[in-house]
């Protein structure tokens, strides 16, 4: 064939080429990909056993297999034994060799570890925003402000099953502020840590609302007012108080155990900047060994609204399950 006979949109090396006169479409102009809402069946059934333990109806040395799991909640044996694995990466959960996972007991050597780590970060952060409040992302603060209203709420009311997500969703959004992903990951994974070592204790007992730190709208408050030395205050404030109702929970000394020395060098004030008010009042410091000091609190109702389900988990054995972790949800 001819160059004149050729084919006018196949060049010489007989690839086909696009016509002229026929622009092509590009993916990003044909359509927008579509954002991913719906979590995968792994992530369902960690975010379920996640809240367990976190609620304290998943015990320390409780047992189980992936078997076990896959027919409590009636999926697949894969995405569950993904979804274990991914909880022994983040330590959440023991791996026990040819006999499967169980929920680790923390120490009160690993709630310090916790409390410390938390204050170091917390402190970290109110001090690289001191006088650049102007850099908090405004358009979180709404959100922020419903998360801590229901937290305040389940804290002062104890009802620990809902005050554990409230209280975890309330600071993922504040560590949102700073625009950082892998800070407020962190911070949640400490956050998670906390409550599977406090909430088997609080379980326990009748006077839960009086052990519950419940300051969130106090703190949301003064960064509305951008007082980053208000907001300073008001968290060693509550990382002090954590310290003294866990150690009054579980019989821990502070005054000369592990521990009394924890928050020194973290109560420096924050120096003070234009645009912040410096007559904002701070909360009160908390001291002794007994509880730090409250809001106001009403303890539960006798007759308040149903507990959540227990699930009766028998230490060794998850067959004893009685309502499982997933009931009410739609597994996809």
């Amino acid at each position: 064939m001819s160059a004149g006979d050729r084919d006018p949109g196949r060049p010489a090396t007989g690839r086909a080429q696009p016509r002229r006169g026929r622009p092509q479409a590009r993916p990003s102009q044909s359509a927008a990909p579509r954002p991913v809402q719906r979590s995968s069946l792994r992530e369902q059934v960690a975010g379920a056993l996640r809240e367990e333990m976190m609620a304290g109806r998943l015990p320390a040395g409780t047992h189980f297999t992936v078997k076990e799991i896959a027919d409590l909640y009636g999926v697949s044996a894969t995405p569950v034994r993904e979804a274990l694995l991914d909880l022994a990466a983040q330590d959440l959960l023991w791996i026990e060799h040819n006999r499967g996972f169980t929920v680790p007991q923390l120490t009160w050597s690993d709630y310090l570890d916790v409390i410390e780590a938390r204050t170091l970060v917390t402190d970290g952060m109110m001090r690289r925003l001191n006088g650049r409040m102007e850099h908090v992302d405004l358009g979180r603060l709404p959100s922020l402000q419903r998360r801590a209203d229901a937290a305040a709420r389940a804290a002062r009311s104890g009802h620990l099953d809902v005050l554990v997500g409230c209280d975890r969703r309330f600071w993922s959004e504040l560590a949102g502020l700073m625009g950082n992903r892998k800070l407020v990951d962190y911070l949640d994974w400490l956050r998670v840590q906390y409550w599977i070592f406090a909430a088997p204790h609080l379980r326990r007992r009748t006077d839960i609302a009086a052990f519950c730190w419940s300051g969130h709208l106090s703190l949301t408050e003064r960064i509305l007012a951008k007082d980053p030395q208000g907001v300073h205050r008001i968290l060693i404030s509550y990382n002090q108080e954590s310290l003294e109702q866990m150690a009054a929970l579980c019989g821990e000394d502070l005054d000369g155990g592990h521990g009394a020395d924890l928050l020194q060098g973290y109560t420096e004030p924050l120096a003070g900047t234009a645009g912040t008010d410096p007559t904002a009042p701070g909360p009160p410091t908390a001291t002794g060994a007994a509880p730090g000091p409250l809001p106001p609190q009403r303890q539960p109702p006798e007759s308040g609204p149903p507990a959540a389900p227990s699930l009766a988990v028998a230490p060794g054995a998850v067959s004893s399950l009685t309502v499982p972790p997933l009931a009410g949800r739609t597994l996809h």
